[in-house]
């Protein structure tokens, strides 16, 4: 590898995808374009689904954010993914200027920043609407409500502006092929000519903003959450509050799960065509499950949907409780 002293600025770098593998490109292009499709679907079926009840819950706000920011995520990563896959005669990989991966990442790392937040946010919901039900709509108040989410985009916004710059001033040498079908953080450094622990500071700083702190207000709520269901004598009220908080939990888990294991390591830990596994992962089957996560835990959004769709059989009120999130 190139010394740092050799290093310039590149003007681009090339996306390898998964160009080592042209016969299977066929097959994961259709793949791929099924799980977007439905990812979509999915997400702007919840948008319009929420936008269409009557009265609109804290809990249900939050989720509609979280379905854009899910259209958003994907729309970020995979038509992009999609055109390489299509496009042949990219036998080494597809060529991104050097700002259009600048700017990729950094909405990636924005999109995904926002969404920490907002578990946090949704996990407060949570917490009062259990150990505070009557006081509850007081408390979440549609202004409160609309600040927690622009406090969540800027927070994530904010946070990917400073690690996009700190990334992009680190000197490239050598090869510009990036081993992953978009610009991810780990392809990114592992590119990188230097080798200093200096140089994982701005990634360790963004873990710490966006996964470990929103995760600490995610714990002390469901903490006080279980402490509140320990004192409730009868056991079928403790299950369903428990249940309420079962959809969120899930997403939780499946969102920190992932973007733990991929970013809270040492960078010698990182294994290119293991990451871009994953990241194919993360980036298209997670943001589907969403969706599902909270159409099928929570009855309103059942019936909305069936009500959108057109389903809806005859003689059917509405049912089920908003706050079943």
């Amino acid at each position: 590898m190139d010394s740092p002293s050799n290093a310039t600025m590149p003007c681009g770098f090339l996306l390898q995808g998964f160009s080592e593998f042209p016969h299977l490109r066929p097959l994961l292009f259709l793949l791929l374009l099924g799980v977007h499709l439905a990812t979509l679907s999915g997400n702007l079926l919840i948008l319009v689904a929420v936008a269409s009840m009557p009265s609109q819950q804290p809990m249900l706000l939050f989720l509609c954010q979280l379905s854009a920011i899910e259209l958003c995520y994907t729309v970020v990563v995979v038509p992009r993914s999609l055109a390489d896959l299509s496009t042949p005669g990219h036998s080494r990989g597809s060529p991104i200027s050097f700002l259009g991966c600048a700017f990729q990442m950094q909405m990636f790392v924005a999109l995904g920043g926002a969404e920490c937040f907002l578990l946090a946010a949704m996990a407060y919901d949570r917490y009062v609407a259990i150990c505070h039900p009557l006081r509850y709509a007081a408390v979440l108040t549609p202004g409160l409500c609309a600040r927690l989410a622009l406090a969540c985009c800027l927070g994530g916004l904010a946070v990917s502006v400073g690690l996009t710059v700190a990334i992009f001033h680190l000197p490239f040498c050598g090869s510009r092929l990036l081993v992953h079908f978009f610009c991810d953080i780990t392809a990114l450094l592992h590119l990188a000519c230097t080798r200093s622990y200096a140089d994982e500071l701005p990634l360790l700083g963004a873990c710490l903003v966006l996964l470990l702190l929103p995760l600490a207000l995610i714990l002390a709520s469901y903490g006080a959450i279980a402490a509140a269901l320990r004192r409730l004598r009868c056991p079928g009220g403790r299950g369903k509050a428990a249940s309420t908080c079962a959809s969120h939990l899930a997403v939780t888990l499946l969102h920190y799960g992932c973007a733990t294991f991929m970013y809270v390591r040492p960078r010698a830990s990182y294994s290119p065509r293991l990451d871009r596994t994953l990241a194919l992962v993360y980036t298209n089957v997670t943001p589907l499950l969403y969706p599902l996560i909270y159409s099928l835990r929570n009855r309103e959004i059942t019936t909305a949907l069936r009500r959108v769709l057109g389903c809806r059989r005859p003689g059917q009120a509405p049912e089920g409780d908003l706050r079943e999130l």
